[in-house]
């Protein structure tokens, strides 16, 4: 068939509007967007106390916030919410990814509740280094456990960088404490820096392992072992039963050979399966006995002691580097220093020096950096 002449006319199309109909919105006119209205900090601390999951989650939205206003009504509310924070158990469950932590933690969690406990999961997702984008899918891998009136689930993106988020963890405990939530389960990436950070603000540390990969230590390293109250062999069910077994002799023979915890605590390996089942009464327990054995020996208040000012540290460093980049000065010579340093015309020391000078120069003062070396 030959083709149509370029001056033919054409049949209409149905995705242009034709002379004389009037198109209909690509929007529905009857929605309203909802703008989130702010709360007063009374508002917001009356509402975390009485439990109520949507203020708590607007409250820890204002942590995450970046915006002065936010952050200057969030650490208002925290400091509202501090009398009434300390009394919970805070477990940190780490593990390789693919272990199956999100599994684990539904299935103890959902067996927490109903013995009457009241659950928050804080789950640092891992980000994109290049986009800063973030899943945050906890809630869809814990969808039963997302729907349980006495669980609380919260993802918080890395975005890159473990320092903020570490910080926002850390505060979300004490706003999901004030809340009620006498558990707290910190889910790590499992990729090693974030262990460290966890480590830092739980109460026990919980590792979960594979069997049936060869090396049944492959993939874990050292420190992070040295740092486990419990071991569990994680996926112990059916054909994997019995290399879960060997694992479970392969960790306990490793153990032996690292020096004794500070707490006095020798770690206990437990085999267990959120497939079946079988073994996770017995690691809540393990957890359990952990905490008794803290608590009498004086190490959990101790720890909690030591890891409170550890985190008054690591918030005046971030505060002194924001305030250091932020300066007209540092800003002002950056970018060159940065080039001169790409381009190997200047050592990193001495763009570190030069940025340092910058920094300390008195308002008014014509800023010079040192030569080349």
């Amino acid at each position: 068939m030959p083709d149509a002449p370029d001056d033919a006319p054409r049949p209409p199309d149905a995705l242009q509007v034709r002379s004389g109909v009037h198109a209909a919105p690509s929007i529905n006119p009857a929605l309203q967007r909802r703008r989130r209205v702010l709360l007063t900090v009374d508002a917001y601390v009356a509402g975390v106390r009485a439990g109520d999951r949507g203020v708590l989650s607007q409250a820890i939205t204002l942590i995450e916030s970046t915006q002065p206003a936010h952050q200057a009504t969030a650490q208002a509310v925290l400091a509202a919410c501090l009398p009434h924070v300390g009394r919970s158990l805070r477990v940190g469950i780490t593990g390789v990814p693919g272990v199956g932590k999100s599994t684990f933690i539904e299935t103890l969690g959902i067996r927490l509740t109903a013995q009457g406990h009241r659950l928050a999961v804080l789950a640092i997702d891992p980000s994109s280094a290049r986009s800063k984008g973030s899943i945050l899918g906890d809630k869809t891998r814990m969808e039963r456990l997302a729907a349980d009136p006495r669980a609380f689930i919260r993802p918080s993106a890395t975005g890159g960088s473990l320092g903020g988020v570490a910080r926002q963890t850390r505060e979300t405990i004490t706003l999901c404490e004030a809340a009620g939530y006498d558990l707290i389960f910190v889910e790590t990436v499992g990729v090693g820096q974030s262990e460290i950070t966890v480590h830092s603000m739980v109460d026990v540390f919980v590792l979960l392992a594979l069997a049936g990969a060869g090396d049944e230590l492959q993939g874990i390293k050292r420190g992070i072992v040295e740092m486990a109250d419990l071991v569990a062999i994680h996926k112990a069910d059916g054909s994997n039963r019995a290399p879960a077994k060997e694992a479970l002799r392969a960790i306990r023979a490793a153990l032996h050979l690292y020096p004794p915890a500070d707490s006095g605590w020798t770690p206990q390996t437990l085999l267990c399966s959120s497939l079946t089942g079988d073994g996770i009464d017995e690691v809540w327990a393990a957890i359990q006995a952990y905490q008794a054995h803290a608590a009498e020996t004086g190490f959990f208040e101790a720890r909690r002691q030591r890891q409170a000012w550890h985190w008054t540290q690591q918030t005046v460093e971030q505060t002194v580097l924001r305030a250091f980049y932020a300066h007209p000065a540092v800003q002002s010579v950056l970018p060159r220093l940065k080039e001169e340093v790409a381009g190997s015309q200047r050592s990193s020391f001495a763009a570190a020096e030069a940025l340092w000078r910058a920094f300390n120069e008195p308002p008014g003062a014509t800023g010079t950096t040192p030569e080349t070396p």
